[in-house]
């Protein structure tokens, strides 16, 4: 190994689908500055990666099939202090770029942004700048200063993270017991979770539950309806 490579900063490319992650790879590939150290999948697969390549920046995915993507960026900020973590995701919604950044994350691109913004954010990241894509910081400042009146009171703010994830799963069409599988909770667990969801959303039942939580996650990505799942929703 060179000089000049061991200079290179160290990215660890996590996403699901191996299209991205193979693109991420060849676009690190080419930047005189940046190495791509490793690949992941999955949420344990990103531990193990962290763990052997020790790398100076993460980019991750938010949904990595069933896993959290909020629990495992707050999980390598608590082992890993100094590792900074970019998102790149598919949710544009600003309550997910809010919550990227809570717990951790110091930038957040969705994945129909150009590699130019791409590299951009991966170099701020990496000079301990937050970085935001283009459009992104404004509106957060509208809402942190009170901008944006007229929210509804039954806001999915009020939904903690885990609750969140749930109700994105459900309007994927996965059923109660599937997302219990998936999430490693129990049944009753997450029963529990879609009752609180019910009445922080001031819903009334299963039906207005599933109803909404579809109309939602489609609203919250920047795919076609089709690719969230085929079919609808699952009521158990």
């Amino acid at each position: 190994m060179t000089q000049a490579t061991q200079r290179k900063a160290r990215i660890l490319v996590v996403d699901d689908h191996p299209m991205v992650r193979d693109g991420l790879v060849r676009l690190i590939s080419h930047e005189p500055d940046l190495v791509c150290c490793g690949e992941a999948a999955s949420a344990a697969q990103t531990q193990t990666a962290v763990s052997k390549q020790k790398p100076d920046l993460v980019i991750l995915d938010l949904r990595l099939k069933q896993d959290d993507g909020f629990e495992l960026i707050k999980s390598l900020r608590g082992q890993y202090p100094q590792l900074k973590i970019l998102v790149l995701s598919q949710h544009e919604g600003t309550l997910y770029v809010d919550r990227a950044l809570r717990e951790g994350a110091r930038g957040y691109v969705v994945k129909d942004q150009a590699a130019d913004e791409v590299l951009d954010a991966i170099r701020s990241v990496l000079a301990g700048q937050i970085y935001l894509a283009r459009g992104m910081a404004g509106v957060l400042l509208n809402r942190f200063v009170g901008a944006a009146p007229g929210a509804p009171l039954g806001s999915v703010e009020l939904l903690t993270d885990r609750e969140l994830h749930v109700l994105h799963l459900l309007g994927t069409g996965m059923s109660t017991r599937r997302i219990a599988v998936a999430m490693k909770l129990s049944f009753k667990t997450v029963e529990s979770h879609r009752e609180n969801i019910k009445r922080k959303l001031g819903l009334k039942g299963a039906a207005e539950l599933l109803h909404f939580a579809g109309e939602w996650s489609r609203q919250q990505i920047s795919l076609p309806p089709e690719a969230l799942g085929s079919g609808p929703p699952d009521a158990k």
